[in-house]
Formats: C-alpha cells, sequence, structure tokens
C-alpha cells in the first residue's frame, strides 16, 4: 500500500490548485509561465494530462504528458534501481580454539569460496566452558586465518571477543574488475 501513494503522488489535471505553472517537456513548443486555465487546455488539445512534477518551485513545474506511461516508466525505474541494489550474504565459519591443521585448511577453502561469491566471512572461535583461558589461542587462530584470506579479502572488523565467541569480520575485495 505503501508503493502505491509513493507513485500516486503526482496532482493531474484538476487536481491542480496552482494559478499559474511552469510547463516543461519535449512536447512543449515555448516552455514558460501560464496560467492553469491555458496549460489544462493545452493538455486537453494533445489529449493528455497536465501532471505538476514540483510542487516546491514557484510556481510550480508541470509536464504535459499520458500519466498512465509516466506511472508505468516510474514503477519501472524503482524496480531498475531494486534490482541493481546490492545483497549482502555473510557467511560463517567456526572454529574452536584448537582447532588442527586439517580442519583449518577445510575451513579455509570454503571462506575463499564465500570472499569469491562476493559474500562477507564472519569466522569465529568459540569458547566453550573452561577453554576460554585459550583466547590468545583463537586470537592467533583468527590472524592467521586473516592473514591467509589477505589476497581475496580485507578485514572489516580485528578479532573481538564478544561474550564466549571472539569474532572477526572479512569482506570481499571489490570483484569488479569485469
Amino acid at each position: 500500500m505503501n508503493k502505491k501513494s509513493d507513485i500516486d503522488t503526482y496532482p493531474i489535471n484538476e487536481e491542480i490548485r496552482a494559478k499559474t505553472v511552469r510547463l516543461v517537456g519535449e512536447n512543449i513548443e515555448n516552455p514558460g509561465i501560464y496560467p492553469i486555465s491555458q496549460a489544462r487546455q493545452m493538455a486537453e488539445e494533445m489529449e493528455l494530462d497536465l501532471v505538476m512534477i514540483s510542487d516546491k518551485a514557484d510556481p510550480p513545474v508541470c509536464k504535459i504528458l499520458d500519466y498512465q506511461k509516466f506511472l508505468y516508466q516510474l514503477k519501472k525505474k524503482q524496480k531498475e534501481i531494486k534490482a541493481n541494489a546490492q545483497k549482502i550474504v555473510v557467511k560463517e565459519i567456526r572454529f574452536g580454539p584448537n582447532t588442527d591443521d586439517h580442519d583449518y585448511n577445510f575451513k579455509l577453502k570454503h571462506a575463499i569460496n564465500f570472499l569469491q561469491e562476493g559474500a562477507k566471512v564472519k569466522a569465529y572461535v568459540f569458547f566453550k566452558g573452561r577453554s576460554i583461558l585459550f583466547k590468545e589461542q583463537g586470537e592467533i587462530l583468527l590472524l592467521r586465518f586473516a592473514q591467509d584470506l589477505e589476497e581475496y579479502g580485507k578485514v572489516e572488523q580485528l578479532p573481538q571477543l564478544e561474550g564466549k565467541r571472539m569474532i572477526m569480520i572479512v569482506s570481499p575485495k571489490s570483484t569488479k574488475k569485469k
């Protein structure tokens, strides 16, 4: 319902209350300021609508165009903008404070794949019970992980202890080299 109100906020024809308007557009021979009655008459003669584009200006700016086509193009532009917006994906990789080399290398390969796909990687070391005593080991592990991922991504957040987790975030290096 909100989307409709965003688009349908342009007053047209009789809804325009201003006494004079500034006419612009490609189908107007003499752009300039006209009384509202003359502007409506010009739109009627062209069998198009008088649409107020900007009510902030003094006098308000209007265009003579096909309103339905105008709305369609607006919706199309908004859809295009939405489609081009990047969606950020965050993949998590969990380590223990005493993760051995085989597991580390396996998780490293996954992290490289995630970064190459354009996803962020949230790597964390989870400390169970008394293993919190090994928080230095966890930090060393995450820093080594960041160093091994250096050519694929950059560290966005250095290792930080949050409760029983030590978290580090790595974002991909820009992949727009095409």
